[in-house]
């Protein structure tokens, strides 16, 4: 079948991905380890706390994990569906203090809602640079907004990863990845970027959102 064709490539193609993190990790001095992800993983408590429990030894030995869907036995309705949200669950389930995703634009700007392509128009737009609650208004903002070919989510579904992070606990900053200096920047406190701040709930259920809002 089709699926099982995307499968098998996939399983190829993981491998072959880890050995480009391996490589270009190690000219730093840095080993790194590939961790693949289901949606049962991180619904199932037992195996939820089994992937946390991973990832902080990693993180005891100085490893730095490389974290994908395994696209090998996911199947459609399984799947999470894009690395924005992956990446929110995964800052979740750790506990991380801070989530970065990068784009292909500065962050989430005040005029989405005027236009379907504002990276057409970014001299017209403004980057917001703090956002402290993801209202109506908020949403109103993320129209699909990403001229990426490669990437496989826009401004929406990187609102739903900021919900998942911020009522985590978790600070979420989104900021354009085309700049060389820009996780430097971040952590000097000098970017262009829009943080959204973390808002703790403690009734926030991972299990509980995950089998909501994605199946």
């Amino acid at each position: 079948s089709e699926t099982s064709v995307k499968q098998a490539c996939a399983a190829v193609g993981q491998a072959k991905l880890m050995m480009v993190y391996q490589k270009l990790f190690a000219e730093y001095s840095q080993t790194a380890g590939q961790i693949l992800l289901t949606k049962n993983t991180m619904v199932n408590p037992v195996s939820r706390a089994n992937a946390k429990n991973t990832f902080d030894e990693l993180f005891h030995l100085g490893v730095i994990p490389v974290v994908n869907e395994n696209d090998t036995v996911s199947t459609y309705e399984m799947q999470f569906g894009d690395n924005d949200t992956l990446s929110a669950l995964v800052a979740s389930m750790v506990g991380a203090d801070l989530l970065i995703l990068l784009s292909d634009i500065d962050g989430l700007y005040t005029l989405n809602f005027l236009c379907n392509q504002p990276f057409l128009f970014k001299n017209a737009l403004i980057t917001l640079k703090v956002v402290d609650a993801i209202d109506e208004n908020i949403y109103g903002m993320a129209k699909e907004s990403t001229g990426s070919n490669v990437g496989t989510g826009g401004m929406a579904t990187k609102l739903a990863a900021a919900k998942i992070a911020t009522l985590s606990g978790t600070d979420m900053i989104i900021a354009n990845g085309g700049d060389v200096r820009i996780l430097q920047d971040i952590f000097e406190n000098d970017y262009v970027g829009t943080l959204f701040t973390a808002n703790e709930n403690a009734n926030f259920n991972l299990a509980n959102y995950i089998m909501e809002t994605i199946g």
